[in-house]
């Protein structure tokens, strides 16, 4: 059988690295089967799936201009009608966390500047730089306060 891509060829494993396991095609053709295209499941040491010698049908995906064949093992296996390869995520819609923040957070800023907009209140630049300033003075005390004496290491207190 001919090796083109979409075609299903028998190879034998040569060779297994940390990324991929390579497959003697025959003809002096060799292809990498990546780690991710082993299996449907998790594959953390290939080592646990294949071994040098393994006799495996592998679906040709890709062969680059520069001769290099990319393989999968999981595409060449028939799956049943209606059954997905890998399980879809749901799709969720933004939610907005109802996890209440805690004091000195620093959406407390956005949330000040919307409710000004959100009012219809025009303000100009100054003002709101004003106010954005007050409250970044007020979060840095916060933060001076609250880490001052949590701070260690080799320059700390010497007496």
């Amino acid at each position: 059988m001919s090796i083109e891509v979409g075609n299903k060829v028998s190879g034998k494993v040569t060779g297994i690295t940390n990324f991929g396991a390579f497959i003697d095609l025959g003809s002096g053709k060799t292809g990498l089967v990546h780690i991710s295209e082993i299996s449907d499941t998790f594959v953390k040491e290939i080592k646990d799936v294949l071994k040098v010698g393994d006799e495996v049908i592998v679906k040709v995906m890709s062969i680059a201009d520069d001769g290099k064949i990319g393989l999968s093992i999981r595409k060449a296996v028939d799956k049943p009608a209606g059954e997905v390869t890998r399980p879809q995520r749901e799709s969720r819609p933004y939610q907005k966390s109802t996890t209440p923040r805690p004091e000195g957070s620093f959406s407390k800023g956005r949330k000040d500047f919307s409710a000004h907009q959100d009012k219809g209140l025009k303000n100009d630049f100054d003002s709101l730089m004003s106010s954005f300033l007050k409250d970044s003075e007020d979060r840095l005390t916060s933060i001076k306060r609250n880490t001052e004496g949590k701070r260690g290491g080799r320059g700390g207190r010497r007496g």
